[in-house]
């Protein structure tokens, strides 16, 4: 199977290829200096070129506080960008992926997100991210919508690589702890989304690592796993207030995966201890 791969140097889209090619398929990977997602020109001649049996649409507008001051190039990114995209692919009658994320909900209460809740985002990265969903629903039958959570992976920044860079110098951090969901290694993230793009079965889908944590209880492991004498304090969101709104609840069902035959990622804590020997 020949796949394009949007985004391919971020840290989801990295994996994906790598993923790909170790299965046999081909993998096309691109990023904006080979297709501008918000010219739409650009997006038509690149992908009728490539003439893949899919395509996994990774790349995204993801700083969520910039975001909150830059609502037009958000949206050309996440919401125009995704629909240049999907007609592409309705054209040529292929299949599509979309990696969104749980910011479409509203982040409140205890329940686990389903698959199928009413979104109603509350920041502006949430919303254009909503946009992007609508995009393929309305232009697409053949598509998957994953959403993802709390990312991190060898290729670009993320949560861990910030909390072992500031235990270097100092012996306390402050970290929120009221802010619930479940990390995301795109190592394991990949390896089910290819597992997903092989079959037909199509529809909306969470993804994460099992397991449930606090931003402050994550942070804890990552220095313990490191031996990493660093001592966390939590703090409410209240108290660490950011331009963007953060969902309080991004506890996300799996279930779904299941009832089509797909494998719920490892734990957490055994993602986070094999990502720590992958970049140590």
């Amino acid at each position: 199977m020949k796949v394009f791969v949007t985004g391919v140097k971020g840290q989801l889209g990295h994996d994906v290829v790598d993923e790909l090619e170790k299965r046999g398929h081909e993998a096309i990977g691109v990023d904006i200096d080979e297709m501008d997602i918000t010219d739409a020109g650009s997006v038509n001649r690149v992908i009728r070129e490539a003439s893949p049996d899919a395509v996994i649409h990774c790349a995204a507008y993801t700083a969520v506080d910039a975001a909150e001051d830059n609502l037009e190039l958000c949206r050309r990114v996440n919401a125009y960008g995704t629909e240049n995209i999907a007609r592409v692919c309705r054209e040529l009658d292929i299949k599509m992926m979309y990696i969104s994320t749980d910011y479409v909900f509203n982040g409140q209460g205890t329940r686990p997100w389903e698959p199928d809740d009413e979104r109603e985002p509350l920041n502006v990265y949430g919303l254009t991210k909503y946009e992007g969903e609508l995009a393929i629903e309305q232009n697409l039958t053949k598509y998957f919508t994953v959403r993802i959570a709390w990312v991190f992976g060898v290729n670009g920044r993320n949560f861990i690589k910030t909390m072992l860079n500031l235990g270097k110098t100092r012996d306390k951090l402050t970290v929120v702890s009221d802010q619930i969901g479940s990390p995301t290694y795109t190592y394991d993230l990949a390896r089910l989304l290819v597992d997903m793009i092989e079959t037909d079965k199509y529809g909306r889908y969470h993804a994460t690592n099992e397991g449930l944590c606090s931003w402050c209880d994550f942070a804890r492991e990552i220095f313990k796993q490191a031996n990493m004498n660093v001592e966390v304090i939590p703090v409410t969101s209240a108290e660490y207030p950011a331009k963007a709104k953060r969902p309080m609840n991004s506890r996300m069902s799996k279930d779904k995966l299941e009832e089509n035959g797909f494998e719920r990622l490892p734990s957490w804590q055994d993602a986070l201890e094999r990502y720590l020997k992958e970049i140590q």
